[in-house]
Parts: structure tokens; sequence; C-alpha cells
């Protein structure tokens, strides 16, 4: 029902627990799309489940108090945020870890790193902390190529897809990722001081 989820976060959010309950029915499944499409991206040995993705980035959505969301987008694209920042947490455990073995790390590859849904490798927790941190310095420069990127690399939405939950073209939306890759690439390659 249209306006149904947007109402029940309302609630919600003012500390209603039936609406929570109701709330978590309606929008598990779409959730856990969401974190399926994030885990995609990940290496096979994973120790974090999609599961477990889903349910830490609710309980970080549910426990905001006083949040004012617009509309049900705003809250999947915002647990989609929440699970990125908790695959780089997650990631950055990792890569202390792999540090302390004495592992090296690797190279970002662009070809690897910007085909969503193509059979690409999954990131090593290095690579992923560098493309949240250069996402990061993009949305401070171009919000809307750092939600392109971020719809379509974690999200794993298509050209179309991406373009319907921004509401814009899918003409821009192939613009603004053009234009975002090479950047998040110099990015990166400086940081890493290539």
């Amino acid at each position: 029902m249209p306006g149904e989820v947007t109402r029940l976060l309302a609630e919600q959010s003012r500390g209603n627990r039936q609406a929570e309950s109701r709330l978590w029915d309606l929008i598990y499944k779409e959730l856990r799309r969401i974190a399926a499409k994030h885990m995609r991206g990940e290496r096979s040995d994973h120790t974090l489940q999609p599961t477990a993705l889903v349910n830490e980035a609710y309980l970080k959505l549910v426990g905001q108090q006083n949040v004012s969301w617009q509309s049900k987008t705003d809250f999947f694209r915002m647990a989609s945020r929440l699970m990125r920042h908790v695959l780089v947490d997650h990631a950055r455990k990792h890569a202390r870890h792999k540090r302390r073995g004495g592992l090296s790390k690797s190279p970002l590859n662009e070809e690897v790193l910007f085909l969503p849904g193509r059979g690409r490798k999954a990131l090593d927790a290095e690579e992923l902390i560098d493309l949240d941190w250069a996402l990061s310095r993009l949305a401070k420069l171009d919000r809307r190529q750092s939600q392109v990127v971020e719809l379509r690399f974690f999200g794993g939405l298509s050209v179309e897809e991406t373009a319907a939950e921004l509401r814009i073209s899918a003409k821009t939306v192939k613009r603004e990722w053009a234009a975002a890759r090479p950047w998040l690439h110099r990015e990166i390659r400086e940081r890493k001081g290539e």
C-alpha cells in the first residue's frame, strides 16, 4: 500500500513498537535484496552474511530518534548506505588482521571495480576501504555522481533502476557514471601514491 512504509517509519520513530513490527514485515524482503546485492561484490570467504548485514543496518536505522523519513525511497537509500558502512567497517577490521599477518595489498582494478553484476571478482578489504574513502570525497564535490556510484556499485542497480531511484534519466545516469569512474580511480591512485 503506497505510503504505508513512510507512515510506519514515522510511527516507529515516535516509539510505536507495533509499527516497528509491521514495518519489519513490509521491508525485510527489500532489505534482504539490497544486502544480497552488496554481498555479491564481497570476497567468497566473507564472514558476514546478508541476514546479519540486514539486521545490523536495520538496527541502526530504527535506532535513530526524531528522523523524519520523506519516503520509503529515502529509507532504502539510507539502508544501502548503512550496509556499505557496515561492510567497510568489516573490511577495515579484516585489513588490520591481514597487515598483522604480513599479506600484501592488491591493486584496484578498474575493469573489476566497475562491472557490477557481470561476474567481476570481489574487492579485497583494502580496495573496499579505498573506494569508500574516494566515494566520500566525491560526495562532497558532486552528490549525484556519488549517489549513482553508490547505487550502481554497492546497491547493484542497473542504469534503469538507478535512474528510477534518483528520478533522473538513464542518459544522465550513464553520463554521471562515466564521469565518476575516472575521478574515483585518480583519487585512489593519488591516495596510494601511484
